[in-house]
């Protein structure tokens, strides 16, 4: 993975932080993207003094002007993208009736429309080049409802077939589509929805999602991972 170059959606915080952190330890020069200019800075400082290069930009991925623009302009200053890894997504539960229109919406757009956004923008420079990896990562939500869940299940429903068919189509240009449907880690947002107390002993660590998706990125470019799920062995 050395020398590689990275697109991390969502990365000043959280899952995505602690991806960014794992591809700086294996010589991955990285650009992170979030909504919270604060906490990206610090992620890129953090990720600098590992030896790195990295940047980032401020922008909502729901937002598809300021998707195209500030993509084009991080692949520029990376020299170019051989890695996307689509983390960026917010979730609220509710029941069907109680939860507010404008919430549904907006979970739909950052979490479906986000990630359409940025692998639209990213895939023409894998194709150009005849090889990348896409990371998408949906959720457990995804593969079966709950209650309260409608929302955030819908749009990580979605996730995997959009994931699944972009697979189909673009393994032709040697790029690997990989869907992640991981159970409730400790990430920042799991913790202030009150989805997990955090414990490291039984619960999913940021740094555990990480460690996968290093792994998937490692295989020999003959093999692809179609799917992978991760869950607590003792919650």
């Amino acid at each position: 993975m050395k020398g590689k170059k990275a697109i991390i959606t969502g990365g000043g915080r959280g899952l995505g932080k602690a991806t960014a952190i794992a591809f700086a330890n294996e010589g991955v020069d990285v650009a992170i993207t979030g909504r919270n200019e604060a906490l990206l800075i610090e992620t890129v400082e953090t990720l600098k003094s590992m030896g790195v290069r990295a940047y980032y930009a401020k922008f909502d991925v729901a937002n598809g002007e300021e998707v195209k623009v500030a993509i084009a302009k991080l692949v520029e200053e990376l020299g170019g993208v051989d890695y996307l890894v689509n983390n960026a997504g917010i979730a609220a539960f509710g029941t069907f009736l109680e939860m507010d229109e404008k919430t549904w919406v907006d979970i739909l757009n950052t979490n479906v429309l986000g990630m359409y956004y940025v692998t639209k923008a990213v895939l023409p420079y894998m194709v150009e080049q005849n090889e990348g990896d896409i990371i998408n990562v949906s959720s457990t939500a995804g593969l079966a409802g709950n209650p309260t869940t409608s929302a955030y299940s819908a749009s990580k429903f979605a996730v995997i077939g959009m994931s699944e068919s972009l697979m189909k189509e673009v393994r032709k240009n040697n790029i690997r589509v990989s869907t992640l449907t991981p159970s409730t880690i400790a990430s920042d947002m799991s913790k202030e929805l009150g989805l997990t107390d955090g414990n490291p002993e039984k619960v999913l660590q940021p740094e555990d999602f990480a460690e996968l998706i290093v792994d998937i990125l490692k295989f020999k470019r003959r093999a692809m991972i179609k799917s992978a799920s991760i869950w607590s062995t003792n919650p």
